[in-house]
């Protein structure tokens, strides 16, 4: 069965899409088979993984992303799936096992114009439709834009964990506890449509400090926010192994060199000094291997 896990904080910037696209692509190298799902609105991680060409059609024609399954008689998630991603400029797959379902820009039609069935609310046609593929993968990861609305409500009632990606600062800290607060609201909302099947709702997992700056001291920042974590699962409204991860992610400039080559990190060619392309590669790879060592806790 596929750790379905949604990635999201109610603060934006903190890099979230950088450290989700990286962690599916060392989960994918070490041999797991992984589905991205984006479901954040500004498509970030469609146009840097299908590379402005390719996502330029889906998002001008309509056909092909996220939001078709949403009208009547549209696509299926199914029909969405992009396989083996990652191209390099002969068309060839460097990076075998990571799949995509798209999103463009209509997907924010969601939030306005889609009326759909109150008996079938939007997040139940996507988990149904998920449940058809969910079995050809290892990993299921969400990228949810800052919010609880109803792009990613999808994620959220499909996801099994939710992890958040933070930055050493104060809003990141507010951000995870607003998080929480909306999990909650929507949990109570969404209720009477889950099925025993799907287990519990979603809680938060871990937390995964991001993009961090060199020479910045993250000891006062990590503190806190394993204060608040230890609140939240207190209160049951965290989960019980919950964990501020012990491997974080440095900032550098290949990860946005990266996003212009279309490439995840690990495929980017290295510079002659070669040092902070591999320091950064390592980290998303100890993260990733940490995420895995994580999900015994988590079914436990």
């Amino acid at each position: 069965m596929a750790r379905k896990i949604a990635f999201i904080n109610y603060k934006g910037g903190v890099g979230k899409t950088s450290l989700l696209v990286n962690i599916a692509a060392s989960l994918a190298k070490m041999g797991q088979r992984v589905l991205i799902c984006d479901f954040d609105t500004q498509s970030n991680a469609s146009i840097w993984l299908l590379k402005l060409d390719r996502w330029n059609k889906i998002n001008t024609s309509g056909h092909g992303s996220i939001y078709s399954i949403f009208n009547s008689g549209g696509a299926q998630v199914k029909d969405l799936l992009v396989k083996d991603v990652v191209r390099n400029k002969a068309g060839e797959a460097p990076l075998a096992g990571l799949d995509l379902v798209p999103t463009t820009f209509n997907l924010v039609d969601l939030e306005n114009e889609y009326t759909g069935d109150p008996s079938r609310p939007h997040y139940v046609v996507f988990r149904d439709q998920l449940a058809e593929v969910e079995a050809n993968y290892d990993f299921i990861l969400f990228d949810c834009p800052p919010n609880i609305l109803r792009a990613s409500q999808c994620a959220i009632f499909s996801a099994n964990e939710i992890y958040v990606p933070a930055n050493p600062d104060a809003l990141s800290l507010i951000g995870f506890t607003l998080l929480v607060e909306k999990l909650g609201k929507f949990h109570q909302l969404s209720a009477s449509f889950r099925t025993s099947a799907q287990g519990v709702p979603a809680r938060v997992q871990g937390i995964i400090f991001n993009s961090i700056k060199t020479g910045v001291d993250i000891d006062v920042p990590r503190m806190r926010m394993q204060l608040r974590l230890n609140q939240f699962r207190s209160a049951k409204r965290a989960a019980p192994a919950a964990k501020l991860f012990n491997q974080v992610v440095r900032d550098a400039m290949v990860v946005r060199r990266a996003v212009t080559l279309g490439l995840p990190v690990n495929l980017v060619k290295a510079t002659a000094e070669g040092t902070e392309e591999q320091t950064v590669v390592d980290d998303y790879h100890q993260v990733a291997s940490e995420l895995l060592r994580h999900g015994d806790r988590v079914n436990d």
